[in-house]
């Protein structure tokens, strides 16, 4: 067997829960996987991944997987679709009492912010149109960060990226993707992040739960697009809730609600300091008049809420 074989293999001789980690071509410190590894542990094998083109894509090498369930790689855009192709096989078998409910899979849609906020975005609302019996996640690492970190519709406002130079960083700002999916109406929205595992574990538990479109966005700290030592992600994942940046919320039966205040809230700056795509707002000059919006458009979005 390969090297390459090896660090690939399916993971037969570890329990069934195990996420293939350390010996994976992922960046070190990497907050997506952080997050998937703890969404696994809950899930389980009885799933199936279907992967749009992105970082994670990386943990699958034809025909070994990272996971003892199945895992189906799609283009960037087309995830949504392969899991209505799969689920709706499932149900057909279960319907002719080819596989019992104890063979049934938890379709999952595991993909970036590229694919979540921007080219697989139609995709997913035609799946939640439908009311598609599956669970999606979406890693938010804030930039195509498999490709080089050009901004992507997750970019947050004074962010610099590899499409985004300019004195001030991304002009632009991030989109509420929390929002424009519980404007579907599906059965379930969340936010988490791997730093808050307690909060993400509650989250998934309850989205097991429930039938219908259930839609998990993971804020992923990343080292490298991120410009940061990788041994700072859960810290750097911490003053993302600390600082109200990163609001862990959810959506169910039609209201939202905050599962972690951050009290004291402590000043954006303590979050954007520790990161070199926002070294350009603190030297060689301090851009108050940008760090003031930061933290304004933050408190203006907590003032309802505390």
């Amino acid at each position: 067997m390969t090297e390459s074989q090896i660090r690939f293999r399916r993971m037969k001789d570890l329990p069934s829960t195990h996420l293939l980690g350390t010996g994976t071509p992922m960046c070190a410190g990497c907050g997506g996987l952080e997050a998937l590894h703890e969404i696994y542990d809950i899930l389980g094998e009885k799933t199936v991944f279907v992967n749009a083109a992105g970082c994670m894509t990386l943990l699958s090498v034809y025909p070994f997987t990272p996971v003892r369930g199945s895992w189906l790689y799609t283009a960037m855009a087309s995830a949504p679709a392969g899991a209505q192709g799969i689920r709706d096989a499932l149900d057909i078998l279960l319907e002719r009492k080819a596989i019992t409910a104890e063979e049934d899979l938890e379709v999952v849609v595991l993909t970036g912010d590229g694919a979540a906020y921007g080219m697989g975005l139609s995709a997913t609302s035609g799946a939640m149109e439908r009311n598609l019996d599956f669970v999606y996640i979406c890693y938010d690492n804030e930039g195509y960060g498999n490709t080089g970190q050009q901004y992507s519709g997750a970019t947050p406002h004074g962010a610099r990226t590899a499409t985004s130079l300019g004195s001030h960083g991304f002009g632009g700002y991030k989109k509420d993707l929390f929002s424009i999916w519980a404007a579907h109406r599906p059965a379930y929205v969340a936010t988490v992040i791997g730093a808050e595992p307690l909060d993400l574990a509650r989250k998934i538990e309850k989205a097991r739960t429930l039938h219908g479109p259930r839609m998990i966005i993971a804020l992923a700290p990343c080292p490298t697009g991120w410009d940061y030592d990788p041994k700072e992600s859960v810290e750097i994942g911490k003053l993302a809730v600390k600082t109200g940046v990163w609001p862990l919320r959810e959506y169910i039966d039609g209201k939202v609600v905050h599962t972690k205040m951050p009290h004291p809230r402590i000043p954006v700056e303590e979050y954007l300091m520790r990161q070199g795509r926002f070294r350009h707002l603190f030297e060689p000059q301090r851009d108050q008049q940008l760090l003031g919006e930061i933290q304004q458009r933050v408190d203006a979005y907590w003032s309802g809420i505390e």
